[in-house]
């Protein structure tokens, strides 16, 4: 099966964090993503990467970060 691509709202849901998190940490890297253009579509996260984070050997970012 591909990749799964998420919003940043189901992303936030899976990590149990807040919306505004997620977009923090994709701006500052900590999240891989994808923008979709210029205006206010936002951003899609593969499900891959939330995997990742939530894998056995690495944990979340922190959200004081």
């Amino acid at each position: 099966m591909g990749n799964e691509w998420l919003t940043v709202v189901e992303v936030a849901q899976r990590l149990k964090v807040t919306e505004e998190t997620v977009r923090r940490w994709l701006r500052s890297g900590k999240l891989h993503g994808k923008k979709l253009g210029p205006t206010k579509a936002g951003y899609r996260v593969a499900s891959s990467e939330v995997d990742r984070l939530l894998g056995p050997e690495s944990e979340a970012p922190s959200t004081t970060d």
